[in-house]
């Protein structure tokens, strides 16, 4: 039987011209501010990751079932209803942060918010570094595209 791939690949699309397509103002001026503090955060150059996703860093993962395959460390997307944070992964406890960043709501490694200024962007940095970090020394052989 063939294991299932990810559809959520690294694409050659830039990630400046995408955030350009995107509808809504502040989403769209929310991706440019998301864009600097993560490559600041994280020193690496952000990849699209499907046609929505802006990444940064890649990993290598494979689940006891066999299923493998590659997807990025971090990243956002300034999707119609709110950003979407990927903090990744999303089974680290990272309350003591999300208790100070301001309105938000959460799933399993995504944080959602609908817009910037309703966060301390400060906090936002120390969780994308905590995640970050996390990533990194759980994935030793991460790469940095």
């Amino acid at each position: 039987m063939a294991k299932a791939e990810n559809k959520t690949k690294a694409t050659s699309v830039s990630p400046e011209s995408f955030i350009q397509t995107v509808e809504h103002d502040v989403r769209r001026a929310d991706a440019k501010v998301l864009l600097d503090l993560f490559a600041d955060v994280t020193q690496l150059v952000p990849r699209m990751w499907g046609p929505s996703i802006i990444g940064y860093g890649r990993y290598h993962y494979k689940y006891e079932s066999g299923r493998e395959g590659e997807f990025m460390m971090t990243g956002f997307s300034p999707r119609k209803a709110n950003q979407v944070i990927y903090i990744m992964p999303g089974y680290t406890d990272h309350s003591a942060i999300l208790d100070r960043i301001g309105k938000y709501k959460i799933g399993k490694s995504c944080l959602y918010i609908n817009k910037l200024a309703d966060i301390d962007l400060d906090v936002l940095r120390e969780l994308i570094t905590a995640g970050f970090e996390d990533m990194k020394s759980r994935y030793p052989d991460w790469k940095l595209e």
